[in-house]
């Protein structure tokens, strides 16, 4: 099976986009990626499209923010953690209907909006549990991405009540966004979702991506601190709204 060419087509500016938020934010490429195609497609098939894509920029954003073996190092169990939940959630998404999911992750984006809000983010939770910390916020962040590619918002909760650095931050997601994707592929691969030819029919995806993840990195520079954050929280805002208006209009 491969992509439609008109399909790959009116995806490109999609993926330009997508690639110009995930540059300058340093994530947030299937986030903002997948709810707007899945408005005009089926949304498996917008999670399909955007592996390859989601792949390279996160390959991409891994390398040009610091050494990943620092990464590794620090981020291990999270890496570990969200891979596992990875494959559940893309298991269950190879055989179920993702709506509930979405409505779900909706909910969770609202809830971590409004706990910042009122400044009662679990930062206190976090550091008297660290292991374990980073153990459920990797499963579930994992299996929000097998079922709803996107896993930024569950890992946002944890690393902003941590108050982690933006460099640090954007690599460790970075990290847990490909191994998340990787397992996607896997288990669709086996699934029988997914093919050789389907996923080099969409490398000219990954192509503009990459070439707008370039340019969104040079303007990220502009971004200060302040903005940055208030910026994740009105592209969270948006994906929610997003989220929700799929699950009632039955997408």
């Amino acid at each position: 099976m491969i992509v439609d060419w008109q399909i790959v087509i009116y995806t490109i500016p999609v993926m330009v986009f997508a690639g110009m938020v995930h540059g300058a934010l340093g994530l947030g490429f299937p986030l903002v990626a997948t709810p707007i195609i899945a408005i005009f497609l089926d949304v498996k098939l917008a999670i399909l499209l955007t592996l390859l894509p989601t792949a390279a920029v996160n390959v991409a954003s891994i390398y040009s923010n610091s050494s990943l073996v620092t990464t590794v190092k620090k981020y291990w169990v999270l890496a570990v953690a969200s891979l596992i939940g990875a494959v559940a959630g893309a298991a269950v998404i190879a055989a179920v209907d993702a709506s509930p999911f979405r409505l779900l992750l909706a909910a969770l984006i609202l809830l971590f909006l409004w706990l910042g809000q009122s400044d009662k983010l679990p930062r206190a939770w976090c550091v008297a549990n660290p292991v374990l910390a980073l153990v459920v916020t990797g499963l579930v962040g994992g299996f929000s991405a097998g079922t709803t590619n996107v896993m930024v918002a569950i890992l946002l909760i944890y690393f902003m009540s941590m108050q982690i650095p933006k460099q640090e931050m954007v690599s460790a997601m970075n990290l847990c966004f490909l191994l998340g994707k990787l397992a996607q592929i896997g288990i669709f691969f086996s699934a029988g979702l997914l093919g050789s030819g389907f996923i080099l029919s969409t490398v000219p995806l990954a192509i503009f991506a990459l070439a707008s993840l370039i340019y969104g990195q040079h303007i990220s520079k502009d971004i200060s601190q302040h903005r940055y954050r208030q910026a994740l929280r009105m592209l969270l805002a948006v994906l929610a709204f997003i989220l929700v208006w799929q699950f009632v209009a039955g997408r």
